[in-house]
């Protein structure tokens, strides 16, 4: 349950007065500090943690039968190269006492007289549950601006389908990219003998683009996810980039953490790369959630509206405005 200010709409202010140039001259007047801890009160009363948590299981969800229908697919359209390049991807990419359950999963269909099902069924699944995903990213986005309700059942999940189609599967080249290019770079080499100038090609190019179609596919988060008129591109543009680079630093430590931290691989035996899978993809849903807050805080303050919280004058965790106690002092 959400106890924050709604954030006015600014969409009508002239584009000259909300660009990214108005957005870091107010950030520079009412100083990175202040704003950061507005957010993180804003964050924690829209119930952020929570929707964080639920959006990280159905991106858990998705993330496993894409997998697997990926590598399937592969094989299935004949494309049997390639799926090995997925395979190896894929084993590399999980913590290393996990390697024998996930080259399981994602080679048990191989050669199977059911893996055109499974492969259909895996990509209506991972499709089903990334919309799950997003249609939950819309409900957090919303509590965290402070609006009460989401659309209604029919537009909010046919939003959050589209939304999959286009920034989600940009959000999971630019993953690719990224977490995976360089055993996916190594993988095609292998398989494919490309050469060494197109792999030196290919571990400097991947990092722009994989950038480039991360923040692509936050800045439509931001400016479609949430139920109200967004400002511009360019203004929304500001808190997509502090989520890219929130998200890549929680990424790199959780690496850090898994990779290096013998007790992590030790309590977990197979389950390792489930348990990895879990936890980064609660650093995700908490990285894109507070860089919303980020946003709608930085849009309240241009609104005149610093404060985050609705007023509670007696203290008692109910906002004066949802108080309907009639001895209380707010009253």
């Amino acid at each position: 349950m959400s106890s924050v200010r709604a954030v006015p709409e600014t969409e009508l202010i002239s584009a000259d007065r909300l660009s990214a140039d108005d957005a870091w001259h107010l950030l520079r007047h009412f100083g990175l500090r202040h704003l950061a801890g507005g957010a993180f009160v804003r964050f924690r009363y829209g119930d952020g943690f929570s929707h964080a948590r639920a959006f990280a299981l159905q991106l858990a969800l998705a993330t496993v039968p894409l997998v697997i229908a990926g590598a399937g697919l592969a094989g299935a359209i004949g494309a049997e190269s390639f799926a090995e390049v997925v395979a190896r991807t894929v084993v590399v990419v999980s913590p290393g006492n996990s390697d024998a359950l996930v080259a399981d999963a994602v080679q048990g269909e191989e050669g199977s007289d059911r893996g055109e099902v499974v492969v259909a069924l895996g990509l209506l699944t991972a499709f089903a549950a990334a919309t799950s995903a997003f249609a939950q990213l819309e409900r957090g986005a919303n509590r965290i601006y402070g609006t009460k309700r989401d659309r209604p059942a029919l537009r909010k999940y046919g939003r959050a389908a589209l939304v999959t189609a286009t920034a989600g599967v940009a959000m999971a080249v630019g993953l690719l990219l990224i977490v995976a290019g360089e055993p996916f770079g190594d993988a095609l080499e292998d398989v494919y003998h490309w050469g060494d100038a197109v792999e030196s090609v290919w571990d400097v190019a991947r990092w722009p683009l994989g950038l480039a179609a991360l923040l692509v596919a936050v800045v439509v988060l931001f400016k479609f996810a949430p139920r109200r008129r967004q400002p511009g591109l360019t203004w929304v543009a500001l808190g997509a980039s502090v989520t890219v680079l929130l998200w890549l630093v929680v990424s790199g430590l959780l690496a850090l953490y898994v990779g290096l931290a013998p007790s992590f691989g030790d309590t977990y035996g197979p389950l390792t790369a489930v348990m990895a899978l879990l936890l980064w993809a609660n650093l995700t849903g908490i990285a894109l959630l507070a860089g919303f807050a980020l946003a709608a805080q930085l849009e309240a303050v241009r609104a005149g509206l610093p404060d985050p919280l609705l007023p509670d004058s007696d203290g008692d965790g109910i906002p004066d405005a949802l108080d309907e106690h009639p001895d209380s002092p707010g009253r």
